[in-house]
């Protein structure tokens, strides 16, 4: 039997984490913390045992970095629990070191995938004016910015 490459247990070790959750949540519109906690788990057994080729101290601080920069996004609506949760657990897989390039080629990927979906329902401009809203409240003030079953997600 051939070893594993560690590039090869992080990417499998995300697939099967993320990959389930995108499932789930596709379905029902939340991410089980059962995946997060088993994806988070997995990775620092990865790194606690050198497989991942991180450090268990890279991947504990992965965690907690990804949980730091997905919090204010939930703060100000932008994502739910379970995402702040999840991106958390993907920072255990991949370590402190990649955590940060991840966040932000997600938050890329993210905002052009909700820009995509608000032109295609025609409500571009409206998006726009509602983001505006939401970065110009000030702290602690809520902002309805949707009405009942209306966003731009699928």
């Amino acid at each position: 039997m051939l070893p594993l490459h560690s590039d090869a247990v992080v990417l499998t070790a995300l697939c099967a984490g993320l990959g389930s959750a995108a499932l789930v949540d596709s379905a029902r519109r939340r991410i089980p913390n059962a995946i997060s906690l088993g994806t988070a788990a997995s990775g620092v057994v990865l790194a606690a045992s050198g497989a991942s080729g991180i450090t268990l101290t890279s991947s504990l601080r992965g965690f907690f970095l990804g949980f730091a920069l997905m919090l204010p996004g939930y703060g100000l609506g932008g994502t739910g629990a379970g995402d702040v949760k999840l991106f958390a657990a993907a920072g255990a897989v991949v370590g402190a070191g990649q955590i940060v390039p991840a966040f932000l080629l997600t938050a890329i990927a993210g905002g052009l995938l909700a820009v995509g979906i608000a032109w295609w329902r025609g409500r571009l401009l409206r998006t726009f004016r509602l983001t505006a809203r939401l970065f110009g409240r000030s702290a602690g003030a809520k902002v309805d910015i949707e009405a009942p079953g209306e966003h731009n997600r699928f």
